[in-house]
Protein backbone atom coordinates (compact mmCIF):
# COMPACT_ATOMS: atom_id res chain seq x y z
CA UNK A 1 0.00 0.00 0.00
CA UNK A 2 1.15 3.44 -0.37
CA UNK A 3 2.75 5.93 2.02
CA UNK A 4 -0.31 7.68 2.02
CA UNK A 5 -3.04 5.47 3.22
CA UNK A 6 -5.67 7.94 2.21
CA UNK A 7 -4.16 8.61 -1.57
CA UNK A 8 -4.10 6.06 -4.54
CA UNK A 9 -0.82 5.17 -5.87
CA UNK A 10 0.06 6.45 -8.41
CA UNK A 11 0.42 3.57 -10.61
CA UNK A 12 -2.76 1.63 -9.46
CA UNK A 13 -4.48 3.09 -12.93
CA UNK A 14 -7.09 5.22 -11.17
CA UNK A 15 -7.82 8.21 -12.48
CA UNK A 16 -8.99 11.37 -11.77
CA UNK A 17 -13.27 11.58 -12.32
CA UNK A 18 -13.15 7.75 -12.43
CA UNK A 19 -16.89 6.77 -11.12
CA UNK A 20 -15.75 3.19 -9.61
CA UNK A 21 -19.94 3.00 -8.40
CA UNK A 22 -20.67 -0.43 -9.33
CA UNK A 23 -17.49 -1.68 -9.95
CA UNK A 24 -16.09 -5.24 -8.71
CA UNK A 25 -13.59 -5.29 -5.92
CA UNK A 26 -11.11 -8.78 -6.23
CA UNK A 27 -9.01 -9.74 -2.85
CA UNK A 28 -5.68 -11.05 -3.94
CA UNK A 29 -7.35 -14.98 -3.80
CA UNK A 30 -10.92 -13.70 -5.41
CA UNK A 31 -14.08 -11.40 -5.61
CA UNK A 32 -15.08 -9.63 -2.26
CA UNK A 33 -17.76 -7.28 -3.29
CA UNK A 34 -18.66 -4.00 -5.12
CA UNK A 35 -17.92 -0.20 -4.93
CA UNK A 36 -20.89 0.75 -3.09
CA UNK A 37 -19.66 4.73 -3.29
CA UNK A 38 -15.78 6.28 -3.61
CA UNK A 39 -14.33 9.37 -2.93
CA UNK A 40 -11.51 10.43 -4.64
CA UNK A 41 -10.58 13.57 -2.20
CA UNK A 42 -7.03 14.39 -1.79
CA UNK A 43 -6.14 13.17 1.89
CA UNK A 44 -9.71 11.31 2.06
CA UNK A 45 -9.50 8.77 -0.94
CA UNK A 46 -11.50 5.47 -0.31
CA UNK A 47 -14.00 3.23 -1.13
CA UNK A 48 -17.20 2.13 0.41
CA UNK A 49 -17.00 -1.59 -0.11
CA UNK A 50 -20.71 -3.17 -0.08
CA UNK A 51 -19.42 -6.90 0.55
CA UNK A 52 -23.31 -8.38 0.29
CA UNK A 53 -24.24 -11.40 2.02
CA UNK A 54 -20.58 -12.75 2.12
CA UNK A 55 -19.54 -10.44 4.85
CA UNK A 56 -23.09 -8.98 5.26
CA UNK A 57 -21.92 -4.79 5.72
CA UNK A 58 -20.08 -1.96 4.36
CA UNK A 59 -16.24 -1.44 4.48
CA UNK A 60 -14.43 1.15 4.28
CA UNK A 61 -11.70 0.75 2.19
CA UNK A 62 -8.43 3.36 2.04
CA UNK A 63 -7.84 3.98 -1.32
CA UNK A 64 -3.77 2.77 -1.17
CA UNK A 65 -4.95 -0.55 -0.68
CA UNK A 66 -5.96 -0.28 -4.72
CA UNK A 67 -3.39 -1.60 -6.52
CA UNK A 68 -5.04 -1.44 -9.97
CA UNK A 69 -7.98 -0.27 -11.57
CA UNK A 70 -9.07 -2.08 -14.84
CA UNK A 71 -11.80 0.00 -16.41
CA UNK A 72 -11.96 -2.36 -19.47
CA UNK A 73 -13.57 -5.13 -17.06
CA UNK A 74 -14.85 -2.23 -14.25
CA UNK A 75 -12.93 -4.25 -11.94
CA UNK A 76 -10.60 -2.89 -9.17
CA UNK A 77 -7.62 -5.09 -7.78
CA UNK A 78 -7.10 -4.81 -3.27
CA UNK A 79 -3.42 -5.94 -2.27
CA UNK A 80 -5.28 -7.41 0.55
CA UNK A 81 -6.74 -11.12 0.82
CA UNK A 82 -10.01 -11.93 1.50
CA UNK A 83 -9.74 -13.04 5.21
CA UNK A 84 -8.00 -9.29 5.46
CA UNK A 85 -10.93 -7.41 4.17
CA UNK A 86 -13.62 -10.02 6.44
CA UNK A 87 -11.10 -9.04 9.22
CA UNK A 88 -11.52 -5.31 8.71
CA UNK A 89 -13.65 -2.65 10.73
CA UNK A 90 -16.98 -2.60 9.60
CA UNK A 91 -18.36 0.21 8.25
CA UNK A 92 -21.75 1.01 9.74
CA UNK A 93 -23.13 4.30 9.29
CA UNK A 94 -22.08 7.88 7.73
CA UNK A 95 -20.98 9.33 10.98
CA UNK A 96 -18.68 6.33 10.96
CA UNK A 97 -16.68 8.12 8.35
CA UNK A 98 -16.43 11.30 10.49
CA UNK A 99 -15.79 9.59 13.62
CA UNK A 100 -12.00 10.36 14.77
CA UNK A 101 -12.07 6.79 16.65
CA UNK A 102 -13.13 4.94 13.33
CA UNK A 103 -11.03 6.46 11.33
CA UNK A 104 -8.18 5.35 13.45
CA UNK A 105 -9.01 1.73 13.90
CA UNK A 106 -9.30 1.74 10.23
CA UNK A 107 -5.78 3.48 9.74
CA UNK A 108 -4.47 0.69 12.22
CA UNK A 109 -5.72 -2.17 10.88
CA UNK A 110 -4.75 -1.63 7.15
CA UNK A 111 -1.20 -0.13 8.23
CA UNK A 112 -1.01 -3.65 9.90
CA UNK A 113 -2.27 -5.80 6.78
CA UNK A 114 -0.01 -3.62 4.99
CA UNK A 115 3.50 -4.43 6.89
CA UNK A 116 1.81 -8.11 7.42
CA UNK A 117 1.45 -8.36 3.21
CA UNK A 118 5.17 -6.96 3.08
CA UNK A 119 6.49 -9.51 5.67
CA UNK A 120 4.49 -12.67 3.68
CA UNK A 121 6.83 -11.60 0.35
CA UNK A 122 10.02 -11.17 1.95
Amino acid sequence: MADDLWSYSPTCGHRSGMDLAGWSVMATDGFVGRVDEHSEEAGDAHLVLDAGAWIFGRLLIPASAVVRCEPEERTIRLGLSRGQVEDAPQHLTETDRADRQYREDVAAYFVAAARARRSAAS
